[in-house]
């Protein structure tokens, strides 16, 4: 089943450091097999009105996506990020 990595973004602290993860995560992540859906800031807000950084990225299974975090190569992003940015990471299963 289809799964959904969903992160946002509620505080860059140091955006070099967000740069440098970026850099590295997107090639790690698609080489994963995760499908870049959406990233960025909203066009519109509604109920909390968070103004947040978000990624949308698409994976064959909650497995692939969990895989894919835990890989060498998104490691190494990871540590790239070092605290760079409070974020919010959750790994969702598709509906049929």
């Amino acid at each position: 089943m289809t799964a959904y990595w969903i992160s946002t973004y509620d505080e860059v602290l140091d955006e070099a450091k967000v740069a440098a993860y970026a850099e590295l995560a997107g090639p790690a992540l698609r080489a994963a097999g995760g499908t870049f859906i959406a990233r960025g800031l909203p066009q519109q807000v509604y109920e909390a009105g968070a103004n947040t950084r978000t990624v949308l990225i698409e994976f064959d299974s909650v497995e692939a996506a969990t895989a894919a975090h835990d890989s060498p190569a998104y490691q190494e992003a990871l540590a790239a990020l070092d605290g760079g940015a409070v974020r919010d990471l959750r790994i969702v299963p598709g509906v049929h």
